[in-house]
């Protein structure tokens, strides 16, 4: 490992082990939206997520960082991210965004997603898909040679391009390795072109956050809820990923990321990919 202008730089073990830290995201996003039902309390899945991450050999990012005193984040309706798992009991169209971490060996990765419990409003689904789709734009961006606001300006265009959603500035994607959070931030809009330049070794989180409305936000008096300014609903998506000679590699997500970027026409970058995954 070395840095170069800040950023951090991994080798291929290192890499390695945050894939099998991504594995486990995935395995435990997965479980968590099984499990996820009306008559739930985030704090149940809270339960669910930890059970998993430790039995799968790995730690929770988030239990402990900065005081943050649960596994996952578990933000519902116009929560955007950082929602603490409590007694919340999930109703029937409610929006939910779990976010997860796990670190193996000293290696972190980090994901997130949105669904609803049940059927959603059309705007309601129009809202993860465009959300969803952004950070597949910013994922695919991530290619060798090129810069991190290409991944930045890869988001806002799918999301400028598919109605008027806000893009939530105050929180942005950011480098990821041995810490959880460090340099370079990715924000969700911006030009291409500009930002430390992308080379093998690199991981990056990618996570855009949309809302329904204005893209304020504020922080309830936990000191770790954000939610939307005018009360909207809000999305949040997130992989991490890493910069390959070929291309991109999702290591949070089961296959790598190989039927997305294919759909893109982006070639993947990673580990070969077994049948079952």
């Amino acid at each position: 490992m070395f840095r170069r202008r800040g950023v951090e730089i991994k080798t291929p073990e290192q890499i390695s082990h945050m894939r099998s830290a991504g594995l486990v995201v995935a395995s435990t996003l997965r479980l968590v939206r099984a499990e996820s039902r009306p008559g739930v309390t985030t704090a149940e899945l809270d339960v669910f997520a930890e059970a998993h991450i430790r039995d799968s050999g790995a730690t929770p990012s988030f239990q402990g960082y900065h005081g943050f005193p649960a596994s996952i984040c578990v933000s519902v309706n116009d929560e955007i991210v950082h929602g603490i798992p409590r007694d919340r009991v999930l109703r029937d169209g409610d929006i939910v965004s779990v976010d997860c971490g796990a670190i193996v060996a000293g290696w972190h990765a980090d994901a997130a997603l949105s669904f609803v419990l049940g059927e959603p409003r059309h705007d309601i689904a129009a809202l993860l898909a465009v959300c969803e789709d952004a950070m597949w734009a910013g994922v695919a961006a991530v290619l060798p040679g090129g810069r991190v606001t290409d991944v930045s300006a890869a988001v806002e265009s799918v999301v400028r391009s598919r109605g008027d959603l806000g893009i939530v500035e105050d929180y942005v994607g950011h480098g990821i390795g041995s810490q959880l959070h460090q340099p370079p931030s990715v924000p969700n809009r911006g030009r291409p072109g500009k930002g430390p330049r992308l080379v093998e070794g690199i991981a990056l989180a990618v996570e855009p956050m949309l809302t329904l409305g204005s893209p304020e936000t504020r922080v309830l008096a936990d000191d770790w809820t954000v939610v939307t300014a005018d009360g909207t609903p809000a999305a949040h998506f997130e992989h991490t990923v890493t910069v390959t000679e070929r291309g991109p590699w999702v290591l949070t997500e089961l296959d790598g990321g190989l039927a997305r970027l294919a759909e893109l026409g982006v070639a993947y970058g990673g580990e070969p990919v077994s049948a079952d995954s």
